[in-house]
This record gives C-alpha cells, sequence and structure tokens, in this order.
C-alpha cells in the first residue's frame, strides 16, 4: 500500500481539526518532549523539577499529546513493518557513503541533531508540526514564517552536507 503526500496530508488535517475541536489545542510534539525531558530530571532530582516555571505552566503529566507522539512511533514502525520496509541500520547509506561508517560518528551527529531541534523549537516557540501543520493551519504569519525558513534550512543544508538539493 502506497501512502501518498495527499492521503497522508488529509489524515493530518482531519487529525488538526479533531483536536481543535476536542481539545481547542493545536497539534504539536516539543511540548511532549519537553515533559519526557522533565519526567526524565524528575528520576534524578525529584519533586524539585515540578517547581520550574515551564513546568509549571507545562506539567509533567501524560497527556493526549504525550501520547500523540508515542502513537506517531508506534504507528511507524507497525506501518514499516506491514510494508516490508523495516531494517535496523546504524549508519544510513547515504551518510556512510558522505561521512563513512562509523556509528560513533552517526550516534554523534544525531545525538546534536536532536538538542540542536529541540532548542530551536523552544526558541521558535514550536516545533515543525506545530508551525507547519497547526500554525499554518491557522494562518498565522509566525507559521509561516518559520515553514519558509524550516524548508530554506533543509535545502541549504542538504547542499552542503551532500551537493545534492534531493
Amino acid at each position: 500500500m502506497d501512502w501518498t503526500p495527499y492521503i497522508a496530508g488529509a489524515g493530518i488535517g482531519v487529525l488538526s481539526w479533531a483536536a481543535f475541536l476536542l481539545s481547542n489545542k493545536p497539534l504539536g510534539c516539543s511540548t511532549a518532549f519537553a515533559r519526557t525531558s522533565g519526567m526524565i530530571e524528575r528520576l534524578f532530582r525529584g519533586r524539585k523539577t515540578d517547581e520550574k516555571a515551564y513546568y509549571r505552566k507545562f506539567p509533567l503529566v501524560v497527556d493526549w499529546e504525550w501520547m500523540l507522539v508515542a502513537g506517531v512511533v508506534i504507528g511507524a514502525f507497525i506501518t514499516s513493518v506491514i510494508v516490508g520496509g523495516f531494517s535496523f541500520e546504524w549508519v544510513p547509506t547515504l551518510f556512510g557513503d558522505t561521512f563513512g561508517y562509523d556509528t560513533g560518528l552517526r550516534l554523534a551527529v544525531a545525538f546534536a541533531g536532536g538538542i540542536l531541534m529541540g532548542l530551536g523549537s523552544r526558541w521558535a516557540g514550536g516545533c515543525t508540526s506545530g508551525h507547519g501543520i497547526s500554525g499554518t493551519l491557522q494562518l498565522a504569519v509566525s507559521s509561516w514564517i518559520a515553514v519558509v525558513v524550516f524548508f530554506l534550512s533543509g535545502i541549504v543544508s542538504a547542499f552542503l552536507l551532500y551537493g545534492v538539493l534531493w
């Protein structure tokens, strides 16, 4: 079964409508990741974590947004198994051919990229799904600017890292 961008886009649109209808909140993932970080921090620092200003505004709870992120990961895994596309590889071919097949380097790059994405999403007041789906759906100018910057940054990064635009 092929999931065309049109089917996936329509599904995301319906999910966005449902989110607004049922919770009066937009779709987004970065708050769930921030909450997860806080939950991990709470394991080491205890309830002191709950006293931080951010976590007073966004309590450390497993809510529907957190479950949405879990569902995306689980759903992607199940779909990849069903369509026969699942494979476990530490270093993707394009990365390996360009930078070498050192697993440590790939993990370090992925870890650094994840940290930068997290910082960027907090700095931008939302993540790519929050701005790209929910913000543009609401015609928020800041989200349209963010989405244009996301795409341009991705194109420039691909060109600089791999020497290609696709």
